[in-house]
């Protein structure tokens, strides 16, 4: 069942003089928020993991996995939690976004898909001979569920509820859209083995969360979603996510064929930047933003 999207409409968003002006920076303030809640929690946690053990807290990369899946998990947790006090003090107003009676089965849901479309492009890679998949000893699971719960939360957080959601509030829902999906594309930039083809592969699925988060109101289809397609890549699959090999461990292994264009196999940056997964991305964001436009989902309330 569907919950209406509240953009903010009392508090510091109150109509009035300059609202765009304090959406956005309360987008900034709220965003910063949510980071640091994240790693002063996950920090806390590994701190206190480490006290336990009775060994020295030196940083999260020397921390043993488990503590650090731990870490992310009451991370995540503190995000949430910061967010949702934050916007009931200064919005005024309740967090449909973080319905708790949604949750599980949103992530469920969001997990499924973005596994089967993910599935469904290295599918496509092997089948064309663009890429090898052959299978491996599984040989851990914490690193690939650390990473994937870290990106589908901290990502649709902020992509979604902060930035997506109080742009929309500041200067209407396309330019919020499109806006968002230039920031996170462009935002990856910067990973290893990124590329122009790359960065419009991640833009072309940007609808994707978006339109689950439309459809919904709530963000955990897109968490799941972020995640599973994340895990699925990475662990499941054994392909670079976004240029990192840190998913490793799963019982499969993909790998592009020497000699094929980047374009093609994936190349470095992992099946995502191929023109398999910017058809497919693309098809499932125009339907899922599709079916967003046309249950009313774009349409300015004012109450919202």
């Amino acid at each position: 069942m569907a919950t209406d999207i509240i953009l903010g409409n009392a508090g510091w968003l109150a109509p009035g003089r300059l609202r765009w002006l304090k959406a956005l920076s309360w987008m900034l303030v709220l965003a910063v928020l949510c980071i640091l809640a994240f790693n002063v929690a996950a920090d806390a946690t590994l701190r206190l993991s480490a006290m336990t053990s009775g060994s020295v807290f030196t940083s999260r990369a020397e921390a043993p996995t488990g503590a650090r899946l731990l870490a992310v998990l009451v991370g995540s947790v503190g995000m949430l939690a910061i967010y949702a006090l934050a916007v009931r003090v200064v919005e005024r107003r309740q967090i449909p976004e973080l319905g708790l009676r949604r949750m599980l089965p949103d992530l469920a849901g969001g997990t499924a898909i973005g596994g089967l479309l993910i599935a469904a492009i290295i599918g496509i890679l092997w089948a064309a001979g663009w890429v090898t998949v052959v299978s491996t000893p599984i040989t851990e699971v914490a690193e690939s569920l650390k990473q994937s719960v870290q990106s589908g939360v901290i990502e649709e957080v902020l992509m979604r509820i902060i930035i997506f959601r109080l742009l929309w509030r500041a200067v209407g829902v396309l330019p919020a859209l499109i806006v968002t999906a230039l920031l996170f594309s462009g935002l990856h930039l910067s990973n290893p083995d990124a590329t122009v083809f790359s960065a419009l592969c991640l833009l072309a699925g940007e609808g994707i969360g978006t339109g689950l988060y439309l459809l919904t109101g709530r963000v955990w289809m897109s968490i799941g979603m972020h995640a599973g397609w994340n895990f699925a890549q990475g662990w499941l699959f054994g392909g670079a996510v976004s240029g990192l090999d840190v998913f490793a461990g799963g019982p499969l292994l993909t790998r592009p064929v020497e000699g094929v264009a980047a374009t093609l196999s994936g190349g470095g940056f992992g099946p995502e930047s191929s023109w398999a997964a910017l058809i497919i991305s693309l098809l499932a964001s125009l339907v899922l933003l599709g079916l967003s436009w046309k249950r009313g989902r774009f349409i300015p309330v004012a109450d919202r």
